[in-house]
Order: structure tokens, then sequence, then C-alpha cells
């Protein structure tokens, strides 16, 4: 790290804080703070909900991912289609009809209170988990090498991160946590570009470092739903298509951005720009990665360790960045990295706050609270809510696996079992909540399992992309089948 790249750095947080600066004036209500008065533009909210769902986690876990096993788990980006199909005209019409904040007041209509607490729970449980595992991902994995200090800096750099998020999300509310987004998304798509070029500039083009046959390290192909397979085309696109179709329609961070766009038209083109966005720089990531493979293979005495290219997995592109990208690009490529980071951990804050506020103190304290100013205390909320993300962050010493595999087993447990609630509440006419407490019960118990039979001795091979097909189809028939046969009257 040269002069140049930390005034690039300080630049870039500069520009992020004085956004939040900007848009602090214009948050004269808690409508405005949360959901930036329902008149958005359709495709910076599409850029900053791409920027939200693709976290510093994926934005590393994609090139680690095809450096160590391959193209197959690319294959995931043909379900895309499908997903818009399913989420634009099925989901967004029946979302854009609730006069509603928060997504779990939709619950509240259909089975109860409760179900609303329950859903809220679970979400808070959801984003917490994923917020934990950004801030100390991206300390471990880029900062903690990059700097080269000592990983007892971790809790420093969770700190930092933290520091710069909750300052830039309380003072500006959503429309400084969309337009920091908005420019996150550009940031990101210039540092895979960069890296590639930079690549291509060392090694004399393009082909010599694309592979000329397949590398043995990488997975063979496989097109069925084998589940010994860690990963397999048609599981992987079931997986892909309900994990998006799941968090987009029960995730508060996806919803809220849909409620904060004019109609269901404008919805479906946030939807369309996040999915662009997705497929672009997912391709340019997985490119990215193959890249970086080719030169460390073409030049294995760049790695000092004696470790293998292909065995450093996720830890290959921040290595890259730290030793081989030129004085200035690389402070820019780290701060694609931290862009991704940041705007998840933005949206994520925000989205936290406006459920707290919604279906907690809205919902248990709404009397003593009524008469006070909302934007004020969903700014002391969102400091609040950073603190605890930051004081989680480290239960990630605990997990292992990759970062895509920690994605899978630890961030995405409870996708499914969430979207349990909804499928319930919005497409079973007789479910009730005794119903729904039963299907959420057993989807969790079902994710759980999968997610960590070994270390559960379970002794069932069962690849962790089986997560959310199985746990959603169990808690939806649970669900319907405990509904069906209780009396609708029927509430907890």
């Amino acid at each position: 790290m040269t002069i140049l790249d930390w005034l690039v750095l300080g630049i870039y947080a500069s520009t992020m804080l004085g956004v939040g600066w900007y848009y602090s004036r214009k948050n004269r209500t808690a409508e405005d703070f949360l959901l930036g008065g329902r008149r958005m533009s359709p495709i910076t909210v599409g850029l900053s909900l791409f920027a939200t769902l693709v976290s510093a986690l994926s934005y590393l876990a994609n090139p680690g991912e095809m450096v160590s096993h391959g193209p197959m788990m690319a294959t995931q980006l043909v379900a895309h289609p499908l997903i818009f199909l399913i989420v634009g005209y099925f989901l967004i019409p029946k979302i854009m009809k609730q006069p509603v904040t928060s997504a779990y007041e939709i619950l509240e209509t259909r089975l109860g209170s409760g179900i609303r607490f329950a859903g809220a729970a679970v979400f808070l449980m959801l984003r917490f988990g994923w917020l934990a595992t950004i801030l100390f991902a991206t300390s471990q994995v880029v900062l903690v090498p990059l700097l080269r200090v000592d990983e007892a800096w971790i809790p420093a750099f969770c700190i930092l991160l933290g520091t710069v998020v909750a300052v830039y999300s309380s003072i500006g509310g959503i429309k400084a946590v969309v337009i920091t987004d908005a420019i996150q998304s550009v940031t990101m798509l210039a540092g895979a570009v960069l890296t590639i070029l930079v690549v291509s500039n060392r090694m004399g083009g393009f082909t010599e470092w694309w592979p000329q046959q397949w590398p043995e390290h990488w997975q063979k192909v496989s097109w069925g739903f084998d589940p010994t397979e860690r990963v397999s085309f048609g599981i992987l696109f079931v997986s892909t298509t309900l994990w998006y179709v799941c968090t987009n329609g029960s995730d508060q961070m996806s919803i809220q951005r849909f409620l904060s766009t004019r109609d269901a038209n404008a919805a479906r083109t946030t939807l369309a720009v996040s999915q662009i966005a997705d497929v672009a720089v997912s391709i340019l990531l997985g490119i990215t990665g193959i890249a970086i493979l080719g030169f460390y293979v073409r030049n294995p005495e760049r790695l000092t360790e004696g470790v293998p290219a292909h065995e450093m997995g996720d830890q290959l592109f921040p290595r890259f960045i730290m030793s081989e990208m030129p004085s200035g690009l690389s402070g820019l490529v780290l701060a694609a990295i931290l862009s991704a980071a940041l705007s998840s951990l933005s949206s994520g804050v925000n989205s936290i706050c406006a459920v707290i506020e919604r279906d907690i103190i809205g919902q248990y304290f709404g009397a003593r609270v009524r008469d006070g100013d909302p934007v004020r205390r969903l700014m002391i909320l969102t400091a609040l809510v950073t603190l605890l993300a930051v004081s989680l962050s480290l239960l990630n010493l605990f997990f292992v696996g990759n970062l895509l595999e920690r994605c899978f087993k630890v961030i995405n447990l409870l996708t499914a079992p969430l979207f349990v609630l909804f499928f319930l509440a919005l497409f079973v006419p007789w479910a009730n909540s005794v119903g729904a407490w039963c299907g959420l019960v057993v989807s969790i118990i079902v994710a759980v399992l999968i997610a960590y039979t070994e270390e559960l001795a379970l002794g069932i091979p069962i690849s962790f992309v089986w997560i959310i097909p199985c746990s959603l189809l169990s808690g939806v028939v649970v669900g319907s089948l405990v509904s069906y046969l209780t009396p609708r009257r029927a509430s907890v």
C-alpha cells in the first residue's frame, strides 16, 4: 500500500460520508428515512439491491470458488430469467399492494401478531449473522493480508468498518444508502475489470492466462441432482432460483427497496437492473478468478509460501492485489472490495432498523414513543445495531469452510424458513398461525441438519446446496398440512 493507494481509499471514504451528510437534510419523517418517500428511481434502487445482495463475501468468494473448484457454481446464472418471471410477476404485485413499511406487517394480516413477531425475529437473526460475517471476513481476508498486520487487528478493523457505516447510514437514511450503493456497484465492476486488464498486460494477452485444458483440481461437470457431488447443475439451478425467490419475497432488505419505488412496474425495473448487474459482475469475477489462477500457475515463484495457487482459494485475489497491482490501482480494487462490504452493511443496518422500529418498538412500545422524534430515534438505533453487529463479528472464528460455503451454512441458513411464513400467508388460503409455527420450526431443523451433517456426525453425504430446497419444501408441506388439519380460527 503506497501513499497513492491510501489517497484513493481516503477519497472513497470521504465520498461515502459526504453523501450521508447531503441526504441528512432530506429526512423529515420516518418514511423518508426508511423508504425515501416511496418515489426513488428504480434504476438507482436496482443497483442498490444488487450491491446489497452481492456482499464482500460474494465478491471474494466468486474468484476464490473459480480458483479452487472451477466454473460449476457459475452455471447458476442461467436461472435468472426464471427468477425474474417468478419474483416480478407473482411476488412483486402482491407485495406492492400492501401499505406497509416492514415486510413482516404482511404476515400479521393473515397469520396474526405472533407470526409477525416470529418473522421479524428470524430476519433479525439472519441479518445480524450476515452483518457479523461480512465484518469479520472483510477484516480477516482483505485488510489483514493487504496491510500486512497480525490478526490481532481484526477487532479494530471491524470497529472501523462499522463506524463508517454507522455514520453515513444514521445521518442519511435509505437515500444515502441507495446512492452510495449505486456508486459502490460501479466501483465493484471497475475493480474486476481492472484486475483482468492488469493480468492480461502482465502476461502479454488474454490467451496467455486462459486455461488450455480442464485443470485437474477443478470439479468435473455434473448435470444432475447427485447429492454426494459438491455442486450439481440441476440442484444448483433449483437452489439458486429458490434463494432469490425466498430473499426477494421475504427479506426486508429486498422488500424495502421494492416499496421505495412508485408501483409494481417500477419495482420490476428495480429487479431487472439488479439481476443484469448481478450477471455482469458475477461473470467478470469468475473471469478474474481464472486470470489470477493463470498468472500464478505461470509464475509459481510469486507464491513464496510454496502452496499451490488452487489451494489458496479465497486468499489468492487479495494476494494479487497486495503484491502485483500497480500503485493506485491496488487502492481502487481494494475500494471495490470495501464497496461490496459497506453496501451490504449499510443496507443491512437500515433494514434491521426498519424492522425493529415497526415490528418491535412500534408494535409493543408504540404508546410510549409516539410523541418522540422518529428520525432521531432511528439514527440512535442505527448506531446501536452497528455496535451489536461488530460485537457478534468475532463469532465467525468458530466456523470453517471457504467463503462460499460459509454463505450457505451461516448466512443463508434461515432464508428458506423465513419465506415459508410468506408462502403460507400469500398462497395458502387455509393457512393459520399453528401451521405457520410448525412449518417454521420444521424448516429450521431440516436446514440445520443438512448444513451441519458432518459436524453432527449424521453420516449423510449431502451437499450444502440442498439446504434451501429441502428446508423450504419441508416447511411448506408441514405448514400447509397442519393448517388444514387445524381449525382456521386457531391462533398462537
